[in-house]
């Protein structure tokens, strides 16, 4: 259903119990990435063309029937192809009118749930739609809760941005890692993502998730060897008391000692 079909809108949405029930295309998703408390949002899907689930739902409004249910809604890049999705229950229409953007298509009002989508990651998503996302550092100047955002994007998006290489590199490969701008553990996982997999890359966001990285399948198998440059300004940040990331460093080392990794500290 996405592709060529998808060109010229930025969102799509699939009932997540039946891929062949899609709900349709929406050129913007206004409110989606501001974020609650719990994690409700109301989103204005502006120039939609509903479809299916979503469909029958705008002849419910003010009912239950106007629940569509659960679905994901993927990001979809300048030629129509999906990006990345997130999961999000309860999507509810509560309004609609005809879109001025196009003749034809809608702008509805629905409430959903997603907890996975994080507040500020919108800007993020654009530099990969628009294949902006193509230099190495584009995260250093960024704040603490900016580079989480980042990383939520690479995150979600680690199959988009390998689909043309999506093989695991051969194993003894030389990985660098510039540790100048490593002032906290996401600042890390930032520099080890980008050392790995280039701009944006994804290679955890915590200790858990990059344990799981090692063991293949997320762009470099083991063993390898990281070249950690800049160690010492690294090590005095990431094993200060500051937020309680004592043990932060010590862990990383074990972590790439138990999966084979050789960590030169430069």
């Amino acid at each position: 259903m996405l592709g060529r079909a998808g060109e010229g809108f930025k969102y799509a949405l699939t009932s997540d119990e039946n891929e062949s029930d899609f709900w349709g295309f929406a050129q913007e998703a206004r409110g989606l990435f501001i974020g609650s408390d719990d994690g409700h949002r109301q989103v204005e899907l502006l120039g939609c063309s509903p479809r299916g689930a979503l469909l029958t739902c705008l002849d419910h409004l003010d009912g239950r029937r106007a629940s569509a249910g659960s679905a994901h809604l993927a990001l979809l890049d300048a030629k129509g192809s999906e990006m990345g999705s997130y999961f999000v229950s309860n999507l509810t229409a509560t309004a609609a009118k005809p879109s001025l953007r196009e003749e034809g298509l809608l702008d509805i009002t629905v409430r959903l749930w997603c907890d996975q989508l994080l507040p500020g990651s919108e800007w993020v998503w654009e530099l990969l739609r628009t294949g902006q996302l193509n230099q190495k550092g584009m995260w250093h100047s960024l704040s603490p809760e900016e580079r989480k955002a980042w990383l939520s994007v690479a995150l979600w998006s680690r199959q988009y941005q390998r689909r043309d290489h999506p093989e695991d590199t051969a194993p003894g490969q030389v990985f660098t890692l510039d540790g100048l701008q490593v002032v906290d553990p996401d600042s890390f996982y930032c520099a080890l993502g980008e050392a790995i997999n280039g701009p944006g890359g994804y290679f955890g966001w915590n200790l858990a998730a990059v344990d799981d990285c090692l063991g293949g399948g997320f762009g470099a198998a083991p063993p390898f060897t990281l070249e950690w440059q800049h160690s010492d300004f690294a090590r005095a940040h990431l094993v200060s008391d500051h937020g309680g990331n004592g043990a932060f460093f010590e862990a990383l080392l074990e972590i790439f000692m138990d999966r084979g990794i050789d960590v030169l500290l430069r």
